[in-house]
């Protein structure tokens, strides 16, 4: 299997399976003497783990992060850093019933036609389990790009949307509810929402948005390595993700040349950003904003048709603990994947510049 690395300078490797032994990864390219907060990444793992409110999935992991390499009294060394997750509460039996099914929507079908074999358990290398990797390394990579800022929130679920623009909310709130929007009111609306969904045995998708703010001029190499570009790879290579806009977005398709250009300040900076920090695939100075689309998780517990192994249409029920919305615990994964790219990028800026 290919395409398990992400990254040009600071590259991330993951490997480990849903409900193998352990997920881990490998870090290379971290500059040398970077001291290393343990509790931020820590941290970062617990935004992510299952079992943390009533409207995510139940399954119970302590999501511990062992570092096995490349770190000597708290300091990076800048040979490859390599890290472990041990998965501890494994339930494979509640998989046994889709041995031989495919769950529509789900990644079963194509992995088993691709390889010819396929980890049933959870999903195995297809499951969102995987992106705890991505927030190890996500974590690290924020704390090597410390100056910017990087928020993420919950922006919509189902047709729920909060509709205030980042600019009037306070981001410090985001962590104060389950459903990590930092409007209380919207919060809840969604939370009732989600409720209300996994009653009904379904699933509902949503929006992230994310803001990345003193992002510094120059991040980004075009033609073909534009740095929206590998925002855009980043957010829809983690599971589920169906949908990425940056800056106007689909809207600007909508727009007259002189409404959505971007004028400019005596100091460089511009009276709006359409543009979202963006110009030419090089980062401008301004804030970087991005939304992304969650489509429902493809498990639910209802009753359903599904084709099994043997060519025949089956009714299928799903078990076990599945998310009914996994866009609140996505909230890391977002931060984490815009970190490797920031991170990336200003490394490469730093050999060449």
């Amino acid at each position: 299997m290919a395409g398990n690395t992400f990254g040009n300078i600071f590259k991330l490797t993951t490997f480990g399976e849903s409900h193998g032994v352990a997920i881990g990864g490998i870090i290379d390219g971290c500059p040398a003497g970077l001291k290393l907060n343990f509790e931020a990444i820590q941290q970062e793992l617990n935004r992510r783990k299952p079992g943390q409110s009533t409207i995510v999935t139940q399954r119970k992991e302590p999501d511990t992060v062992e570092f096995l390499s490349g770190i000597f009294e708290g300091q990076t060394t800048g040979t490859p850093i390599g890290f472990v997750i041990k998965n501890t509460n494994q339930k494979s039996k509640d998989y046994s019933h889709i041995k031989d099914v495919y769950r529509p929507s789900h990644a079963d079908y194509t992995y088993e036609k691709k390889y010819g074999v396929r980890d049933y358990r959870g999903g195995g290398r297809s499951s969102a389990r995987e992106t705890a990797c991505r927030v190890v390394a996500g974590a690290i990579a924020k704390q090597i790009i410390n100056s910017i800022k990087i928020n993420a929130y919950t922006s919509s679920v189902g047709d729920i949307f909060l509709e205030k623009p980042y600019q009037d909310l306070d981001f410090s709130k985001t962590e104060r509810n389950d459903v990590r929007c930092p409007d209380q009111e919207t919060a809840e609306r969604m939370i009732e929402k989600i409720k209300a969904i996994k009653k009904d045995g379904d699933t509902i998708g949503g929006t992230i948005t994310c803001v990345l703010q003193n992002v510094p001029i120059g991040l980004g190499e075009p033609v073909f390595d534009k740095l929206h570009a590998d925002l855009g790879k980043a957010m829809l290579s983690i599971n589920a993700v169906k949908g990425f806009e940056y800056g106007s977005g689909f809207c600007g398709a909508r727009m007259k040349g002189s409404e959505h250009n971007d004028l400019f300040n005596e100091d460089g900076t511009t009276t709006t950003n359409l543009s979202g920090g963006i110009q030419g695939g090089i980062s401008n100075g301004m804030d970087i904003y991005f939304r992304v689309a969650f489509k429902p998780v493809a498990t639910i517990i209802q009753k359903q048709n599904a084709l099994d192994s043997s060519g025949n249409i089956v009714e299928m029920q799903g078990k076990g603990r599945h998310d009914p919305c996994v866009v609140p615990r996505a909230i890391p994964i977002v931060e984490a994947m815009a970190a490797l790219v920031l991170a990336d990028f200003y490394l490469l800026n730093k050999i060449y510049s």
